[in-house]
């Protein structure tokens, strides 16, 4: 269960609140990481990361700027500016397929096939430069609005929008052209 009182909270007892902040936030923010790094174990270190950060951010706040704070942009960034020094160092990217959304009575060729979509859009994705794969990460995995993107890139929403679809003119034309060479195989 959310609570919007949540900044509230933090700034009342943030080591009390916190366990909150964790539950309501890492499952978003590990899958921005995955989605940005492309290995499990290297979004599971950046979200733990971006998490021991947040706290020790907050406990050196006063409480009016912890109760102001809009936790879900604030926390994004600190996870994609993580990620972002993080791909600079290692410079490696690899598709995970996640298969959590497949039915359990899904039958082993349909499950082929989900697994084989799902490969290829995580593909797709890794697969967009960084100006345009970010700013779709952020709106379509992390479900973030343009003007809160804007606010995380510190860039205008305007410029966000265009990046958006940008990004997914990239992709269409990448999976229609990868559709073509299937079928022409």
């Amino acid at each position: 269960m959310k609570s919007d009182d949540l900044p509230a909270r933090l700034a009342h007892d943030l080591d009390g609140a916190f366990p909150t902040l964790v539950t309501e936030h890492v499952d978003r923010l590990y899958s921005i990481a995955l989605r940005l790094l492309g290995d499990p174990r290297d979004a599971e270190e950046i979200t733990s990361d971006g998490l021991v950060r947040a706290h020790r951010a907050l406990a050196s706040y006063p409480p009016d700027r912890i109760h102001d704070l809009e936790l879900r942009p604030w926390l994004t960034t600190i996870v994609l500016n993580l990620a972002r020094n993080h791909a600079r160092r290692h410079r490696h990217l690899t598709v995970v397929i996640d298969d959590s959304q497949v039915a359990p009575t899904a039958t082993p060729e349909s499950t082929t096939i989900q697994r084989a979509e799902t490969e290829h859009w995580a593909t797709l994705i890794a697969g967009l430069p960084t100006r345009y794969r970010v700013p779709v990460v952020l709106r379509y995995v992390d479900d973030l609005d343009y003007d809160e993107i804007a606010g995380v890139l510190d860039r205008p929403a305007t410029t966000v929008r265009s990046q958006v679809q940008r990004g997914l003119t990239l992709l269409r034309a990448a999976h229609d052209a990868a559709t073509r060479k299937e079928l022409s195989a």
